[in-house]
């Protein structure tokens, strides 16, 4: 079977298919907002893991085995989100997509709330780290639940340029990093470094109670998608088949699909731990001032809301292929002039190194994922499978830190060129697995529809055969 070079428009679906105008803007306002400050909780986490957390929970270690420690509870965020993937998956393949998103919400706000009332290993010794563990495995429960969701819900509503509104849950990242960068800028600035240290840092994070209470106002005005309504009562009628249990269909019907989504996924995974966490301790190490570096990250991640959108909207243009594989090869090759640029000591040149790898390059490769993932299962699976192939290639920006900071701490503090390779690494295989994957672009989400198709338009039948 031959490679379509670009996607061709879906069938119009049948009635019922897709929902009004009017809940699609609901539900991509849910999906962004909720995101938003979803992102917000589990991004505010990196920061501090970055600047405050070695020094306030592992205080007894040396700076550099401080920061490694400290990525290392970031890194736990990440190895619990294909968790909650499952599990979020699992429960909303089976009743709803809606329901799953207000559970994860309250999960994520009282996790991060309580963060900001720990006591530090000072007070209370290694429980403290216990603690700091326990909760960001909560919020990577969380977040892994969150996301496919939060992109079904947009996703399975339109009618039309499925890649744009499902990007609205992927910008919101950059929102939620905006948000918590400005933040912990705003109250660093107010209390300065030593009150900062002392109880500065935990008030970004009581804010989650706050933002907590907007987002479930504005999540529960959404209706469940018509997508997964029409699929539940086809399932509920006498004569269907039973369904398989979502995970079980996603490992015997879609296994390829499962990896080629990792493989598509890592590259932006790892570069985004790179620019949005890594970067910041190693442009502190090397001379940069803490506050140029936050000024940088706040600036490019709002610049990073118009790349992943206006990316996302090509894709449904030209296809999700030639976006992904065009960002990831300028990325890998970015990637060797991240780290000089940094170490050039200027603070023009480290914001540029920032906005052009997260703002421009990132969004092509990040931005498409949205649509990608629930492109590649059907109905009755997609929140699963969509869910655990983004959150294990996710599990790529808590490790990536964890492994630059390992390779910087073993290189004696330099590393960089070894950390470039690492980045060029993951984006080669990004390459590869978009290389092996079909156009998913043209495809109806609406399974009625693609059997109609022939197999051809099956989620089964996505990836290319070997030459």
């Amino acid at each position: 079977m031959t490679s379509t070079s670009s996607p061709t428009p879906p069938p119009a679906p049948p009635s019922g298919a897709a929902g009004d105008p009017q809940q699609l803007r609901r539900a991509v306002a849910s999906s962004f907002i909720g995101s938003v400050i979803e992102y917000y909780d589990f991004l505010l986490y990196g920061t501090a893991s970055a600047v405050v957390f070695n020094q306030i929970f592992f205080s007894d270690l040396d700076p550099l085995a401080g920061t490694v420690a400290s990525f290392g509870t970031f890194a736990v965020g990440y190895l619990a989100r294909p968790l909650g993937g499952l599990v979020f998956g699992h429960f909303g393949d089976r009743l709803g997509r809606k329901q799953m998103l207000v559970i994860t919400m309250v999960l994520m706000g009282v996790a991060s709330f309580l963060i900001g009332c720990l006591p530090t290993s000072e007070q209370i010794g290694s429980w403290a780290a216990v603690l700091l563990v326990i909760l960001r495995v909560v919020q990577g429960v969380a977040v892994g639940g969150e996301w496919g969701g939060a992109v079904l819900v947009s996703a399975e509503h339109a009618r039309t340029r499925r890649g744009l509104w499902a990007s609205f849950t992927n910008a919101g990242a950059p929102c939620g990093m905006v948000l918590s960068t400005a933040a912990f800028t705003a109250t660093s600035s107010l209390t300065g470094d030593e009150q900062f240290l002392a109880w500065g840092w935990r008030i970004p994070f009581l804010l989650s109670a706050v933002l907590l209470g907007v987002g479930l106002f504005v999540r529960l005005k959404v209706a469940e998608t018509p997508v997964f309504t029409a699929a539940a009562g086809e399932a509920a009628s006498a004569s269907a088949p039973r369904p398989q249990l979502p995970l079980l269909d996603v490992l015997r019907n879609h296994p390829r699909n499962l990896l080629l989504a990792v493989g598509v996924g890592l590259g932006a995974f790892v570069a985004q731990g790179a620019l949005t966490t890594y970067l910041i301790a190693y442009a502190v190490q090397a001379g940069q001032p803490r506050q140029a570096v936050l000024n940088a990250l706040t600036l490019s991640s709002a610049l990073a809301v118009i790349g992943i959108l206006g990316w996302s909207a090509l894709s449904d243009r030209v296809g999700r292929r030639p976006v992904v594989l065009s960002g990831a090869v300028l990325m890998g090759a970015f990637s060797f002039a991240l780290f000089p640029l940094v170490d050039s000591g200027s603070v023009a040149l480290l914001t540029l190194a920032v906005v052009v790898g997260q703002s421009v390059l990132h969004p092509m490769m990040y931005g498409p994922l949205a649509a990608l993932c629930t492109e590649l299962f059907s109905t009755r699976s997609r929140y699963t499978g969509a869910s655990l192939g983004y959150q294990l290639a996710g599990m790529g920006a808590g490790f990536g830190p964890l492994i630059f900071a390992e390779v910087q701490r073993a290189s004696s503090g330099g590393g960089g060129t070894l950390i470039s390779l690492v980045m060029a690494g993951f984006c080669l295989l990004t390459v590869v697995s978009v290389a092996l994957l079909h156009e998913t672009g043209g495809r109806s989400l609406d399974d009625r529809e693609n059997a109609g198709a022939g197999a051809a338009g099956t989620p089964a039948d996505l990836v290319r055969p070997a030459d």
